[in-house]
C-alpha cells in the first residue's frame, strides 16, 4: 500500500488561514469574492435597518471584512484620501472637510463616512458604497490611523489632540503619538502632509514626523493630558500660549494659519472670515484645520469657506429634542477635554448633565475629577444618568448646587423654564437622542 498522503500543511480545524491561501485567487476571482461581500453586507444592513438597530453601516463593515479580509486595504487603494483622527473633533471636522471638496468635486466624487464609523469595518462599509469615487474623506479612529497611512497613503492627515478617551480602551496616549509617527516616519515622502494642532505636544511629536507639516493654532488648548515631553519625558513648561521643553528641541511651532473668534489668518497677512452653524471655539478650531487641508488638496479658500459654512452640527450633536413639554439642546462630550469645552457654550440655567459608563463610554469616570466644573458656579444641575452619584461627588467638591435624578426620562420631563441645555457622555446622548425624537 503507498504511503497515506501527508496532512502536515493542513491548517488545523479552527485555524484562519493566511490571507494569501483563502481561496479569492487573482483578478476576477477576487472581484467577485469582494462584491458577493460587499452584496451579503448591504443585506445585513438593509435587515439591521428593518429591525431599527440603527443605520446598518457598522455591520455591513463588519460582514464585508469578515468575508472578504483584504477589503480595508482594497478600498483604500488608488484614490486620494484625506484622513482626521485625534480623540475630539473627528467627526465635525470630517464633514466641514468633505463639503469643501464636494464643492468643487461634486457629491459623487468624495466619499466619506458620514455617520462616525471609523474603525475598519465602517470605513470599508462607507466606501463600498461609492467605489468610483476618486476622493476619500475619512474620519479614523486613532488605533486605525497607523495602518491608513501605511496602507492608504492619504495625502492629508489632519491630526487634532490627543486626550485620555475611554481609558480602560485608550490607556495609554503616548503609544498611540508613537505609532502615528512611526507610520510617518516609515512612509516618508510617500506619506501624507500632516495638519498639526499646536498646542497639543503630543501631535507636534508626531506631526513633525511627516515630510511635510501644516501648523494650525486652534485658538483651545487641552494641557491636562500633556506634563511630559514625548520625546524626552521632561516636564513640560508652559507658558502664555507656548510651550517648550527644557530637556530637548521639541516646542509650540509658529502657526501658518491662526484662528481668533470668526478671523483666520496668516503670517503673510491674509485674512478669511468664518460662517459657522456649529457653536463652540472648538469648531472654529476644528474649521480651521479642515480649511488648511482644503487648501493643501487645491480648493479655493473661499468656495472652501462658503461650504462649510452650509454646514450643520452632525450626527444629532446641538439638536433640539422634545421631550413632553420640555425643549432640549444635546451636547455631546466623551472625555475631560470635550467637556471642558462644552460646558462654556451652555447658556440655560439649570443644566442637565448625563453621565453613563457603558462600553462605547468606558468603565472608568475619574476623568470627572479633570472637568472644571466650577465653571457651573451659580447655576443649578440636574444630575441624570448611571453614574449620577459620581458626577453628585465631583460637583459637591466643586460647590456647584445640583440634585440627582438617575432616570433619563425623568430628568428630561422636569418643570423647565424655557430650552434646556443637555450635556451627556455618548451612551447617555445616543439614549437622548433616541427619547427626543432626534434624527439624522
Amino acid at each position: 500500500m503507498g504511503a497515506m498522503p501527508s496532512n502536515s500543511s493542513r491548517p488545523a480545524p479552527g485555524r484562519a488561514q493566511p490571507i494569501n491561501a483563502l481561496p479569492f485567487g487573482t483578478g476576477l476571482g477576487r472581484r467577485v469574492w469582494r462584491d458577493a461581500a460587499i452584496g451579503l453586507g448591504n443585506l445585513a444592513a438593509l435587515a439591521s435597518r428593518a429591525a431599527g438597530r440603527g443605520t446598518g453601516t457598522s455591520i455591513r463593515g463588519q460582514v464585508i471584512t469578515k468575508l472578504y479580509p483584504p477589503a480595508f486595504d482594497e478600498l483604500i487603494a488608488g484614490r486620494r484620501i484625506a484622513a482626521v483622527s485625534g480623540t475630539n473633533g473627528k467627526t465635525t471636522t470630517t464633514h466641514l472637510l468633505t463639503a469643501a471638496l464636494r464643492a468643487v468635486k461634486g457629491d459623487q466624487n468624495v466619499v466619506t463616512n458620514a455617520d462616525g464609523a471609523n474603525l475598519r469595518e465602517g470605513i470599508a462599509s462607507a466606501i463600498s458604497q461609492n467605489m468610483s469615487a476618486p476622493l476619500a474623506v475619512l474620519e479614523t479612529d486613532e488605533q486605525v490611523v497607523p495602518e491608513l497611512i501605511t496602507q492608504g497613503h492619504p495625502e492629508v492627515l489632519i491630526m487634532l489632540n490627543f486626550s485620555r478617551d475611554q481609558l480602560d480602551r485608550h490607556h495609554e496616549i503616548k503609544s498611540l503619538g508613537k505609532k502615528w509617527r512611526d507610520a510617518l516616519i516609515a512612509t516618508g515622502t510617500a506619506g501624507p502632509v500632516a495638519v498639526g494642532n499646536i498646542h497639543d505636544p503630543l501631535v507636534t511629536w508626531s506631526a513633525e514626523a511627516a515630510h511635510r507639516a501644516v501648523w494650525v493654532d486652534m485658538g483651545v488648548g487641552w494641557t491636562q493630558d500633556a506634563a511630559l515631553c514625548p520625546n524626552c519625558g521632561s516636564v513640560l513648561i508652559y507658558q502664555t500660549d507656548d510651550w517648550h521643553c527644557p530637556g530637548c528641541p521639541l516646542r509650540m511651532h509658529q502657526p501658518d494659519f491662526t484662528v481668533r473668534g470668526d478671523d483666520i489668518s496668516t503670517p503673510q497677512g491674509q485674512h478669511w472670515t468664518l460662517h459657522l452653524q456649529v457653536p463652540g471655539r472648538f469648531n472654529r478650531g476644528n474649521a480651521t484645520c479642515a480649511f488648511a487641508a482644503a487648501i493643501i488638496m487645491g480648493v479655493d479658500p473661499q468656495i472652501a469657506l462658503d461650504a462649510m459654512a452650509g454646514v450643520r452640527a452632525p450626527a444629532g450633536r446641538f439638536s433640539v429634542g422634545t421631550f413632553g413639554e420640555t425643549r432640549a439642546r444635546l451636547l455631546l462630550a466623551k472625555n475631560p477635554a470635550g467637556w471642558a469645552e462644552s460646558i462654556l457654550i451652555m447658556d440655560s440655567d439649570p443644566v442637565i448633565l448625563a453621565i453613563d459608563s457603558a462600553i462605547a463610554d468606558g468603565a472608568d469616570v475619574s476623568w470627572l475629577w479633570d472637568v472644571d466644573f466650577e465653571q457651573l458656579a451659580g447655576k443649578h444641575v440636574v444630575c441624570t444618568g448611571p453614574r449620577a452619584q459620581d458626577l453628585a461627588v465631583r460637583l459637591s467638591y466643586a460647590e456647584v448646587e445640583h440634585s440627582i435624578v438617575p432616570d433619563l426620562s425623568e430628568a428630561l420631563h422636569g418643570d423647565y423654564p424655557g430650552q434646556v441645555d443637555v450635556l451627556a457622555t455618548y451612551t447617555a446622548f445616543l439614549n437622548l437622542c433616541r427619547m427626543g425624537g432626534v434624527t439624522w
